[in-house]
């Protein structure tokens, strides 16, 4: 049950394994260090050329690489004496989400986040990230430690969506949610989201309510996934490139919504072609952000949140 590797970035690939061929071999008759040069540049100009335009739908597959760093990368990358926290204490531990207290800069502070999982064994487990109610649950239980001891949360959103089994909806997925964005406009600490791959629905926006919203240069944020757009609109889940076009769900149109306040640039290529770098550039805006946040009383923070939410979209009452 793996996820295909976007077929669009097969130029990519295969300039990339030509390029670690020869670095491996090392130079020699038939490799010469001028030979892996202009591999080197043959690489970076592939990429060029592929990323330059970009449509909604290979976004999307950006967003869904198999190889994608999520939440538990980041959490081994960015912060020192991760302890993971189990359990909603109302039915079980949903492996869907992650969520513990840890140290960033030597600062305290609670993760929370998505967690798809690698191989198919662990995504079973993990049920692709989609969680069930005991999910936002166990979030909230970890974020209210941290509003009782003034720990700033941090949330990493990477999700298709909440489950929508019987079992989730039997135990109140939806109440769930609800209480969560709920909480969250409330929590007297500095909130701040970043999405890293698929920010989908009320399952994204469960864990999303924050201060600053970052977003990955290639993740994706929407109300419903391209492929269930197209099912409702057409009646038909091939159109989910149109869907996606219609979605207006990158990171550069949200920005221009107001909808995040700051686009994460991605190493050449994606996130996944360098994670560390990634961790790198993820931790220097969370070290920003959460310097600025700081100096805001409590109060303030709570009606800046609740403020900057209102004022998203346009209604018009007539």
């Amino acid at each position: 049950m793996a996820t295909p590797r976007p077929l669009f970035l097969e130029a990519v690939e295969e300039a990339r394994a030509r390029l670690q061929a020869m670095e491996l071999a090392g130079t020699s008759a038939s490799h010469t260090e001028h030979d892996v040069e202009a591999a080197r540049r043959e690489l970076r100009e592939t990429i060029k050329s592929v990323f330059a335009g970009l449509t909604p739908w290979q976004q999307c597959q950006l967003a869904r690489h198999p190889e994608r760093p999520h939440t538990m990368a980041y959490t081994h990358s960015i912060f020192t004496d991760f302890t993971e926290i189990h359990g909603d204490r109302r039915f079980s531990d949903d492996p869907a989400v992650v969520a513990g207290l840890a140290r960033f800069d030597d600062e305290p502070v609670v993760v929370v986040g998505h967690q798809k999982g690698r191989d198919t064994a662990e995504k079973l487990r993990r049920n692709f990230g989609m969680p069930r109610p005991d999910g936002y649950r166990k979030a909230m239980r970890a974020m209210a430690l941290g509003a009782r001891f003034r720990r700033p949360v941090i949330s990493f959103v990477d999700t298709p969506g909440a489950y929508p089994g019987i079992d989730a909806e039997e135990r109140g997925q939806a109440e769930a949610i609800a209480n969560n964005l709920i909480e969250m406009a409330a929590l007297p600490v500095p909130i701040i989201v970043v999405v890293t791959g698929e920010g989908g629905s009320g399952g994204a926006l469960a864990l999303g309510i924050g201060d600053r919203v970052l977003m990955l240069e290639h993740a994706i944020y929407s109300v419903i996934s391209p492929e269930g757009c197209a099912a409702i609109l057409w009646k038909d889940q091939a159109r989910a490139e149109d869907a996606a076009r219609a979605l207006r769900l990158t990171a550069r149109d949200l920005k221009g919504f107001g909808v995040i306040d700051e686009i994460l640039p991605e190493p050449p290529g994606g996130a996944h072609v360098d994670p560390a770098a990634m961790a790198e550039t993820v931790a220097a805006a969370l070290r920003r952000n959460l310097r600025t946040l700081r100096r805001i009383k409590p109060d303030a923070l709570v009606a800046r949140r609740y403020k900057k939410f209102r004022a998203m979209g346009i209604f018009n009452d007539r």
